[in-house]
């Protein structure tokens, strides 16, 4: 019997070897294999005659009649060629099979057959080689979108392809749904089995929007369900009343080495407010990189230091959190607040001497990375917990950090990420939000240009007069190698629009090409599939100035001050969304020194050089999320890994499958109104 719950072996032709393959794509079971979506489709819709397909030299798909009959013969090589021609009303082509005899059994003259393939001018003139083919039937239209899978290494497109065939029709037990009926039908969305043969096998555009459809919806509804039910909880949480006294607030002011701005006051003061409710804080502080949230971090953990509880602060990287560390010791010093880290690379003697320190009540602020995860941390008394989560949605992940308490505890997120407020109110239904729209005296703005190619001589000469004068470059890439795919053909995507196929620069290729033009600059190279120690070693190297040009990945989003870094590259900036762009703006300009930031596109599309030049006209992070929602819709808020890869979810961080492509406000509204109903026990 074949379920959803199935093992992916129960499918013919998956043995332990593909199983292993496959693995690699996160498909374990039956359900992990039709929820690995398409990541395009050749619209073989689209169809060319033959002199047009001869001109534009691509893949495409064509109407084509058998003009002769299949002649097989013997090369010298050993190889058997069958050959016969087609024509159309603008001509005649040779079809070219090598070592594929039964073709003469396939086609026969007179015949309509759909062919797929690349039209190319040899010996016998116009001729197309082993094209992929689909007789057609009068009676049945052709399907015209066909399903382009993302790979790994032993797994082709045709046998996937195949494979989600065998799937959809071998389930012995439908696919349920997950989104209660009334719900779905209130929605006007298709039944989660329709959904599947619509992404897999779209007959036509509309087929593709229904599943679109109730994909996103799907997702967007689990994710809304979480957020409310946290929510609810969160009302009846009772945690340690915190609170501040005049002294204190002096007290901390003098210590700092700069006045506060209006926008960490009012943050604080929300804090404050939170942390003497009786109530569990559940907050977020939102602003720009070097808006200065951590400040406001650091205020909450001073009250719950004066009123004896301790705190503990997990950020997302290692070096992130020694910077923390670096930062809050020298600032908690005078104040008596003593300050623990506790991060992977550290010795196994070191780690049980910092868990040690924590338990015994000598470590009032503990900074680590996931680390604090681990078996054996205790920090009794502990009354605060600080989230530095650059990947938003990470309620599991806040969860198991309480776990090393003995109680309920406040609970503070810090998030670089300016978010319209709209927006907000859904996506952090669980939290109160804090934005800081003011930035600190002296903050330089960052310039930002966007150029396309015919650049890059006179980019890469301004990297070398930067690096001449002290100065740090990075280099960002959307891709970590170069992919040795074949051509496809025009593609469209999960959302019907035609994918931009522009050769994506890759960092590792990037960073040998840019050494070899540039051999007296000291190159580096970051990206995620890195180890994280290799990852925190080549910052530091960066941060310390040992490295001049980092290429990278967009890994850096989340990285450490280098005062000296004055010139952000984006290669291929049309395929980042603006919100994203922006943080890896901030990356420079925090020094003292002119900052730049320099886009690189090549795109053709008018609404992408409208987007990109939105970014060149202001800094003001919530004025450049507001456009992105007005042009892109809330998805592009959301933390995105591509259609149809792997979800990535680790650390109790959320990934979306598709509900990055929502481009509806009103449907992610719906999806909450509906959690809040089936919560409520509205539903049937």
């Amino acid at each position: 019997m074949v379920t959803m719950q199935s093992e992916i072996t129960v499918l013919p032709g998956v043995g332990s070897v593909r199983a292993k393959a496959l693995a690699m794509l996160d498909i374990y079971t039956v359900e992990d294999l039709l929820l690995h979506f398409p990541r395009a489709y050749q619209n073989r819709g689209d169809t060319q005659t033959i002199m047009e397909a001869a001109r534009t030299g691509e893949k495409c798909a064509m109407i084509l009649t058998v003009g002769s009959e299949p002649r097989s013969v013997q090369l010298k090589n050993r190889k058997t060629l069958t050959t016969f021609t087609l024509f159309d009303d603008t001509g005649r082509i040779t079809s070219l099979w090598f070592n594929q005899t039964f073709i003469r059994q396939v086609f026969h003259v007179g015949s309509t057959v759909r062919f797929w393939g690349k039209v190319t001018r040899g010996s016998r003139g116009f001729e197309i080689s082993s094209p992929e083919f689909e007789p057609v039937n009068r009676l049945r239209p052709l399907p015209a979108l066909f399903p382009i899978y993302p790979l790994t290494a032993g797994i082709n497109q045709k046998f996937l392809q195949n494979l989600v065939a065998i799937a959809l029709s071998s389930l012995d037990v439908p696919p349920e749904d997950s989104i209660p009926t009334s719900i779905r039908q209130k929605q006007g969305l298709c039944t989660r089995a329709e959904a599947f043969v619509k992404i897999h096998r779209p007959e036509s555009f509309t087929d593709l929007s229904a599943a679109r459809n109730y994909f996103i919806f799907e997702e967007l509804y689990e994710f809304a369900l979480g957020i409310a039910g946290a929510k609810r909880e969160r009302r009846r949480l009772v945690a340690p009343k915190l609170l501040s006294t005049p002294e204190m607030r002096d007290r901390f002011r003098k210590n700092l080495p700069f006045t506060l701005t209006s926008g960490q006051e009012e943050a604080i003061a929300d804090v404050e407010r939170d942390l003497s409710s009786g109530l569990a804080m559940r907050r977020l502080i939102s602003g720009d990189v070097g808006s200065g949230k951590t400040v406001c971090a650091a205020a909450a953990v001073y009250i719950a230091a004066e009123n004896g509880y301790r705190s503990a602060l997990m950020a997302p990287t290692e070096i992130l959190a020694r910077q923390h560390y670096a930062d809050l010791t020298k600032l908690f010093a005078p104040l008596g607040i003593r300050v623990g880290l506790l991060v992977g690379s550290l010795t196994a003697a070191a780690k049980r001497k910092v868990k040690t320190a924590a338990a015994i009540g000598e470590i009032d602020l503990l900074i680590g990375t996931h680390a604090l995860l681990s078996d054996g941390v205790e920090l009794p008394e502990c009354g605060l917990i600080i989230t530095d989560e650059q990947h938003r949605f990470g309620i599991a992940q806040r969860n198991a950090l309480a776990g090393i308490t003995n109680g309920v505890v406040h609970n503070l997120v810090m998030s670089a990420t300016p978010i319209p407020r709209t927006l907000a109110l859904v996506l952090y239904g669980d939290l109160d939000v804090s934005s800081i729209r003011t930035m600190p005296p002296g903050r330089k703005r960052v310039s930002t240009f966007l150029v396309d190619d015919t650049y890059r001589t006179r980019m890469e000469g301004f990297i070398e007069k930067q690096a001449a004068e002290g100065y740090q470059t990075y280099v960002v890439c959307p891709s970590i190698e170069a992919k040795d795919e074949e051509d496809e053909g025009a593609l469209v995507g999960i959302d019907g629009h035609t994918v931009d196929k522009t050769p994506l620069h890759n960092a590792v290729e990037y960073a040998e090409s840019f050494a070899a033009r540039h051999p007296n600059l000291k190159i580096g190279v970051l990206h995620g599939k890195m180890k994280g120690a290799d990852k925190d070693k080549i910052m530091a190297r960066f941060a310390s100035g040992e490295v001049q040009v980092l290429v990278s990945t967009t890994v850096i989003e989340v990285g450490i001050n280098v005062p000296s870094a004055t010139l952000m590259i984006v290669e291929n900036a049309e395929r980042f969304g603006l919100s994203q762009l922006h943080q890896l703006r901030g990356r420079v300009g925090r020094g003292d020194a002119k900052s730049w930031c320099i886009l690189v596109s090549d795109t053709e599309s008018e609404d992408a050089k409208s987007r990109l030049n939105a970014l060149c006209d202001t800094t003001d992070g919530y004025e450049i999320a507001e456009f992105d929602l007005k042009q892109r819709g809330p998805g592009d808020f959301f933390p995105p890994v591509g259609v149809g890869a792997p979800s990535g979810r680790q650390h109790g961080q959320l990934r979306f499958r598709l509900a990055s492509l929502c481009d509806d406000m009103n449907l992610l509204q719906a999806a909450f109104s509906a959690a809040e109903e089936t919560l409520a026990g509205e539903t049937q």
